[in-house]
């Protein structure tokens, strides 16, 4: 096998559509894998389109059509030999021809292409072209034949195997790509070829590790000489002949006494590789050059199941790894860019590296977005994150007739076989809130008969993966109760698999997350701005404002500014400056979903995972991220890290009263004294009590404080802190924003140490939240702790790490040093 990339002097050039006059008629170099925009960017003909409005300039986007030409130089294939043009991805609607004869034409953003083109290609010079056309013109023309289903959003996404979001969604750009977005290559190859490698691995009883090896082999010829599979792993060898016509073996390998595979925080990742290589039976090597064809991968010796047996309850939905039942504390994962070709192996490092620094242990592939690439996997397998992986639906009934089921039906094979093997595969999900949209969102009255997608979500997709990938669970979809049918129960019953709780943030305050106790919450969230940096590096209005044009081009969400300053009037003192503003809505949000992280923890097991919307950002935005765009975490990570931490402490209500709730989420028994003090804010402590502490390996223990700890004096000038072992919860008998807190309550100092700063921060009364937003004064600072609660006479030293040279004073007065306390002030009002 000889691979040949073809990805050097494409050129591009706009075929049809409403072209601006600075781009008809002209040719600029393209980059290969990439798209369209980030190649007239690069061409200085269109600005960037995250920059302040630049989204609204490129509306006439969506309806142009485009052509790739690439020259190259080729030798035309020998009498024995078979070329193959191959893309991995193409984005969406084209058709492709070599030297002026078609090829083949797609529609399909998800699937790789093959294409047999040994008796077009010539000796010498070559011509590949590949025309791409509007896919929303395409999605209008499929509407307007398969009938109109429902979809969040204006343009039908429902209606072409696209990533959804490419069309706009309540935290994207309506950008809507084209391009060839993943490699194309030429493979010449002889007699035959390992088409797909699927490996499935268990653990038996006796911890032996078994690979089931199932391979599939396309032969240049009806049938050819026998052939040999060999597979190689952990030292252990299996080999299989295929004789005749034969195009497909199953190999299997074991492993005695294998390391296990486990999710972060439960144990190690070995992996081991797996080497599988095909050669004519009778030699072990081809004489033109070694084997005919080779794979290699990566395995990790894991069993993974979901609990779903009824039980007094309901329905749990309870991952379980090697027999062992897993809390899964995680995030939604959206597109890392909404230029996908941008996204490298070293971008994903660092995001999975800050999920796994945030203490979690799963991340939920959202279905409007791909089925992620192999270097997303190989991450999470090296860092035991585990993933849950949506299919690609979203928020919309899909049509089940021809030429959408045919091609959900030929993604779906294509990706559980590539994706099979990885250890950190730990779920198959249907799709992203469609069993609840049929049900609450008034689809049966405007289906009127049609389909909607459930043959797909109950019917096709789990035999698929009951065929290709029988070693990973199935879902339905999410949020879904397991076994109950359509208009059973409902989908998103607490009490029943999976929720998604969104009356947060659309409607109710955040401590209503309290009102409910799911079995899993696979969706919850609350918006704000990103990071100051990256909000001032993109948005330019002046002045800069909530409402200014552009920061309101960058808040896609229904009333979403609405949203956050009720969402945050209950609870915080009412900011009076746009830096006061920008922190108290980032502030807020960090509130908000810790609070509910805390308390849906705190029910374990009956509830057995949190997966917050959302960690990651595809573009700079108002949104639910933690991290955003510009790759830095929002005051919401460390509010993350701090709530998924191995062990917590968190005042939560049972029966009537205030109880401390000690989580210990380690193998190791939480054994110490629990010290229970209700102090003034001045640090007078008025009650306080000594209690043992004993929490068994991944437990939840209750203790109930006595009453002279839970009746203040002053409502607005006490507290009541809970800690153990350097862990601490701290409960306030009011809200923030009527607590008397003192606005001078800190001091602080800065000195220059290797790699930037130290900031020493003194409390002298009760300081909540304490933080340095050190990104105001340096864009690549980059600060160790945030939201630090100090008692008065407690000093933490924050250390910040900038290759800028800095005037020390800057990092100790705002609008770097904040804290609850620096609200508390009268200055005018936002402008």
């Amino acid at each position: 096998m000889a691979r040949t990339t073809l990805h050097e002097g494409w050129l591009l050039s706009a075929t049809r559509g409403p072209v601006p006059d600075s781009v008809r008629g002209g040719t600029v170099r393209a980059q290969v894998p990439g798209s369209v925009h980030l190649d007239l960017m690069a061409a200085g003909l269109i600005r960037d389109p995250y920059l302040d409005r630049v989204e609204e300039e490129l509306a006439w986007m969506h309806r142009t059509d485009w052509r790739y030409r690439l020259p190259f130089e080729a030798a035309a294939a020998r009498p024995e030999e078979r070329v193959d043009l191959v893309f991995d991805g193409l984005d969406t609607v084209a058709a492709v021809a070599l030297n002026g004869q078609p090829v083949g034409t797609t529609a399909n953003m998800h699937r790789r292409y093959r294409f047999d083109v040994s008796h077009r290609l010539a000796d010498g010079a070559n011509e590949l072209t590949v025309d791409f056309s509007s896919a929303l013109q395409y999605a209008e023309q499929a509407e307007a034949a398969l009938g109109r289903r429902e979809h969040v959003y204006p343009h039908p996404f429902n209606m072409v195997r696209k990533m959804a979001c490419s069309f706009g969604w309540d935290w994207g750009p309506d950008l809507q790509t084209a391009g060839i977005w993943k490699p194309v290559r030429l493979e010449r190859w002889h007699t035959a070829r390992l088409d797909r490698v699927r490996p499935l691995v268990r653990v038996e009883d006796d911890g032996t590790g078994v690979v089931d090896l199932h391979a599939d082999v396309e032969r240049s010829a009806t049938g050819g000489p026998d052939l040999l599979l060999t597979a190689e792993v952990g030292g252990h060898q299996a080999r299989a002949v295929l004789t005749g016509g034969e195009t497909s073996a199953v190999l299997r390998l074991t492993v005695p006494d294998a390391r296990l595979w486990w999710p972060a925080g439960y144990g190690d990742q070995p992996l081991y590789d797996l080497h599988v290589t095909l050669s004519t039976h009778g030699q072990d090597a081809d004489p033109v050059g070694g084997p005919l064809d080779a794979v290699d991968r990566r395995v990790g010796f894991r069993n993974i199941t979901v609990d779903t047996a009824p039980d007094a309850t309901g329905t749990p939905f309870t991952f379980v790894v090697n027999g062992t039942r897993i809390f899964a504390k995680g995030a939604n994962w959206i597109p890392e860019d909404h230029f996908l070709t941008r996204v490298t192996r070293e971008r994903l490092e660092r995001r999975v590296d800050q999920a796994h620094a945030a203490h979690m242990n799963m991340l939920r592939v959202w279905g409007g977005g791909i089925y992620e690439t192999d270097d997303f996997y190989d991450v999470c397998d090296e860092r035991g994150m585990l993933v849950w992986q949506d299919f690609p639906f979203a928020c919309a009934a899909y049509p089940e007739e021809e030429p959408l089921r045919g091609e959900v039906e030929a993604e779906a094979r294509e990706n559980v076989a590539r994706l099979a093997g990885h250890p950190s595969l730990a779920l198959w999900n249907g799709g992203n809130e469609n069993l609840w949209g049929y049900a609450d969102w008034g689809w049966p009255e405007q289906l009127a008969g049609r389909t909607w997608g459930l043959g797909y979500y109950t019917d096709l997709l789990p035999r698929i993966v009951a065929e290709l990938d029988p070693t990973t669970p199935y879902a339905d979809g999410s949020p879904y109760s397991p076994g109950a049918p359509v208009g059973g129960i409902h989908p998103n019953d607490q009490h029943h698999g999976t929720r998604h709780e969104w009356e947060v943030w659309n409607r109710l305050d955040y401590t209503t997350y309290r009102d409910h106790v799911p079995r899993f919450c696979s969706e919850f969230g609350f918006q704000g701005p990103p990071t100051w940096s990256t909000l001032t590096r993109w948005i330019h209005d002046e002045p800069l404002s909530p409402t200014s044009p552009a920061f309101l081009l960058h808040q896609k969400a229904e009333d979403g500014n609405g949203k956050l300053d009720r969402g945050m009037a209950p609870h915080l003192p009412a900011p009076r400056t746009f830096t006061d503003w920008h922190w108290a809505t980032q502030l807020n949000q960090a509130r908000a979903v810790a609070f509910g992280v805390e308390h849906f923890r705190s029910w374990w097991p009956r509830t057995a995972g949190t997966l917050v919307w959302q960690l990651n950002d595809c573009w700079p935005v108002t949104s639910w991220a933690a991290i955003d765009s510009d790759e830095r975490p929002k005051p919401l990570w460390y509010a993350l890290r701090q709530a998924y931490a191995p062990r917590m402490l968190t005042f939560q209500p049972r029966e009537g009263r205030l109880v401390v709730v000690a989580v210990n989420d380690t193998d190791e028994t939480w054994n110490g004294r629990l010290v229970l003090e209700r102090r003034t804010l001045g640090g007078v402590v008025l009650a306080g009590a000594k209690v043992d502490l004993r929490a068994e390996p991944r437990s939840v223990v209750l203790v109930a404080p006595d009453d002279a700890l839970l009746a203040p004096d002053e409502v607005r000038q006490e507290v009541l802190v809970a800690s153990s072992e350097r862990v601490r919860a701290v409960h306030t008998f009011c809200e923030d924003r009527e607590l008397d807190y003192r606005p001078d309550a800190l001091t602080a100092q800065a000195h220059a140490e290797p790699g930037g700063y130290r900031v020493d921060v003194h409390a002298t009364s009760f300081a909540r939240d304490v933080s340095v937003l050190a990104d105001h004064v340096a864009p690549d600072a980059l600060v160790d702790d945030m939201l630090v609660t100090l008692l008065p006479g407690e000093t933490h030293s924050f250390h910040v790490r900038t290759r800028h040279t800095l005037d020390p004073a800057v990092l100790t007065a705002p609008p770097v040093l904040r804290s609850v306390n620096s609200l508390c002030h009268t200055t005018p009002e936002i402008g």
